[in-house]
């Protein structure tokens, strides 16, 4: 019998708040059933397997991740949304750094309908930035791509202390996006 209290939600949570809490240990199931206090199999009435637990933690940070891009460039337009957004993607993986990478896709793995669905909902909300821009719908998956590859390289290298020189990290950002804006104008 279930414990009181457990449910398929509560794993998920209890293995984000490990992620946000040691994010240098690695996700298992021993490690959440022990958060839990429960066994391991007791975790099995409510996830299948660890594959299934990090897909449920994906749709977290990508549910978190979307939710702030929409929140940040609700009523922006142009360079004004599209810099928003980096801003915010960038902001959501510095406050859960590890979160964040646990959302990224893992190869090999296969993405649940519903971490399929908060993706599009995510990928959504650059897309419509980029039409925006005038990247014609030919070109519209290479523009989303160049933006997420762009952002996405830089937070990693951040939250993993790669910028260890004393210039200014915010200034790097801030040239990044003007540049990758400027940079959309050519992919047509």
């Amino acid at each position: 019998m279930p414990r009181a209290g457990l449910s398929r939600g509560a794993v998920i949570a209890i293995a984000v708040e490990l992620l946000e809490t040691d994010s240098a240990a690695p996700l298992t199931l021993a490690a959440v059933a022990a958060r839990a206090g429960v066994a391991v199999p007791s975790l099995y009435k409510h996830v299948r397997s660890l594959d299934e637990l990090r897909d449920g933690v994906a749709v977290v940070g990508v549910t978190r991740l979307a939710e702030a891009v929409e929140d940040a460039t609700h009523g922006l337009t142009g360079f004004a949304a599209f810099a928003a957004a980096g801003r915010a993607i960038r902001a959501e993986a510095r406050a859960h750094p590890a979160l964040y990478l646990a959302s990224q896709p893992a190869p090999g793995r296969e993405a649940s309908p519903e971490l399929l669905a908060v993706a599009d909902r995510s990928v959504g909300a650059l897309a419509a930035i980029v039409r925006e821009a005038g990247i014609p719908a030919a070109r519209e998956v290479d523009a989303v791509r160049i933006v997420r590859s762009a952002v996405h390289g830089f937070v990693a290298l951040e939250t993993a202390g790669g910028f260890g020189l004393p210039d200014d990290v915010d200034e790097s950002f801030e040239r990044l996006l003007a540049a990758v804006w400027a940079g959309l104008a050519t992919v047509s």
